[in-house]
């Protein structure tokens, strides 16, 4: 099956904190007052996210470690009380897995893994992770990759269609979708992934500062994953061929962005 025709039937997609690609939202993404501006998702991707939410919670197994699950429920109850998100249906589950990700969907469905404790370690290190997911949900940023994948298959479709009016045999025609396919995915999908996973880091970090969380620890929890991702050997992918940022990229964004964040934490 060819690229574009694959995007037709592209189902919810699970934003990922590692590994999955999410498209950035239209529009300023904080106001001058520094409250967030949100993006409600349509009722039909609300139903999916909460449908494929309940099937991974039947799939995989749910942790019962009391330390884990005490601490996740106890930063996501303050990082709730910072939201404006009217209809949003928030439930955040630990489930076990050693892999060290976190993943959102619409509707406000937050999951971590077991294996992404011993990397952010305090409450302010899963605050740092438990917001860049909540960002993901309250700049419906699957939304927004929902419509990019819609618009680039109806691009692919518009050009197959103009190739085989000009007499482009099947297997040229064939070739020319999959040069464009690899052409959206480099040009187009991918960096929009990446500027959605460095907007969802710099939200996160207001929303764990509103909260009461130091936004430097957002810093030192990514550096405790560059850290892990060098010792498993990970991260020599070039970055224009990755859904995320490099360790370093983020990093350097979030310093960057500190003093944003820090003036929120201080007006408390």
């Amino acid at each position: 099956m060819n690229y574009f025709k694959k995007l037709l039937i592209l189902p919810v997609t699970v934003l990922t904190f590692h590994f999955s690609s999410c498209a950035p939202t239209a529009g300023p993404a904080m106001n001058d007052n520094g409250q967030i501006n949100t993006v409600r998702a349509s009722n039909s991707l609300l139903q999916q996210g909460v449908q494929q939410f309940e099937a991974m919670k039947r799939k995989k197994r749910i942790s019962t470690n009391p330390t884990y699950n005490a601490q996740m429920q106890r930063v996501a109850a303050r990082l709730k009380r910072t939201i404006n998100m009217p209809g949003a249906r928030w439930e955040f589950v630990v489930f076990e897995d050693p892999t060290p990700n976190a993943f959102a969907l619409p509707g406000g469905k937050v999951g971590v893994h077991t294996g992404l404790f011993p990397i952010t370690k305090t409450d302010g290190g899963l605050a740092a992770v438990l917001g860049h997911e909540i960002s993901h949900v309250t700049r419906n940023h699957a939304g927004s990759r929902k419509t990019q994948a819609t618009g680039l298959a109806l691009g692919g479709l518009i050009l197959d269609q103009i190739a085989k009016r000009g007499g482009t045999s099947g297997a040229d025609r064939a070739k020319l979708g999959a040069l464009y396919g690899a052409g959206a995915t480099v040009g187009f999908a991918l960096p929009h992934s990446r500027k959605a996973e460095l907007e969802a880091d710099r939200i996160g970090t207001i929303y764990m500062a509103k909260a009461g969380y130091n936004p430097n620890e957002a810093v030192a929890m990514w550096q405790r994953f560059a850290d892990y991702n060098r010792t498993k050997g990970r991260g020599s992918q070039p970055e224009f061929l990755r859904t995320h940022p490099l360790d370093t990229t983020r990093i350097n964004a979030l310093r960057a962005f500190l003093p944003t964040a820090m003036r929120e934490y201080n007006r408390r």
